[in-house]
Parts: C-alpha cells; structure tokens; sequence
C-alpha cells in the first residue's frame, strides 16, 4: 500500500471562516458564502462555470489531524465512537473535503462566489466537478 499521489490545488477558498471552531458542520448549517480563487494556469477549466449552477467541490482539508481514525459524530460525546468512513468528520487518513455548492457570481472568470460553504479560509481546491441531473446520468 505504499502507492502515493501527487495532487495540486487548482485554487484556494476565501472565506470569512478562519478556525474550525468557526466553522458550521456542513454548508446546509448557516455557511457564509464564500469566493473560489481559481489559479490562472487551469482558467479554461473553469469556463463554463455559470451563475445558479450547483457544483461539488473537492478540497484538501489541509488543518484536519491524519492520524484519527475513529470520533464522536458531530463532536457529542453521548454518541459512540464511529469509524471516520461512516462520517463527515474532518479528520481522517485522507482529509478530502466534499462540498456541494451554488456559483452565486463570477468575478473576471477566476473568482466564483458561492455559497453553502463550510471550508476555512485559504482551504486549497482540488477540483470542480458539475453536479448531475438524472437525465445527464444516462
């Protein structure tokens, strides 16, 4: 299992989150709205981006703890620890962040305002991906 992958951020999150303590639980609880920094060098994939469009987002959760592998879901410790697979947790071995967000403005075709998200600020981007309607998935 020595396999590795090398990733680079298309991007970076700007947002008025700057600490987890900060942050909502998922972007369906009172997220702020925040801007997507696209980096120059992939603009053409962002292109077709257009306001109303829901996307979702993958990020690194570049703060989250690796080593954790199992937590109290939602932080209540009432609840029995969880394996971090069955959980939205931040922290787990791969801190992969997934987002599903509205584009709410597009700013010079590399700035994207949207909302319904909970990510810190300066959270890298990883990739964009549409979200699809049944009739796009046949």
């Amino acid at each position: 299992m020595a396999v590795t992958f090398e990733l680079h951020p298309i991007g970076r999150v700007r947002s008025p989150i700057q600490s987890r303590e900060q942050a909502p639980k998922q972007g369906d609880e009172e997220a702020p709205e925040a801007w997507l920094e696209i980096d120059p060098a992939v603009a053409e994939a962002a292109r077709h981006l257009r306001v109303g469009e829901e996307v979702v987002l993958l990020t690194w959760l570049d703060r989250a703890d690796r080593s954790v592998l199992s937590v109290r879901p939602r932080g209540d410790e009432r609840r029995p620890l969880t394996g971090v697979f069955s959980t939205r947790s931040p922290d787990r071995p791969n801190p992969i962040g997934l987002h599903r967000v509205t584009v709410l403005e597009i700013a010079g075709g590399l700035r994207f305002r949207v909302s319904g998200l909970e990510a810190l600020d300066g959270t890298p981007i990883l990739d964009i991906k549409p979200v699809l309607r049944r009739a796009r998935e046949r």
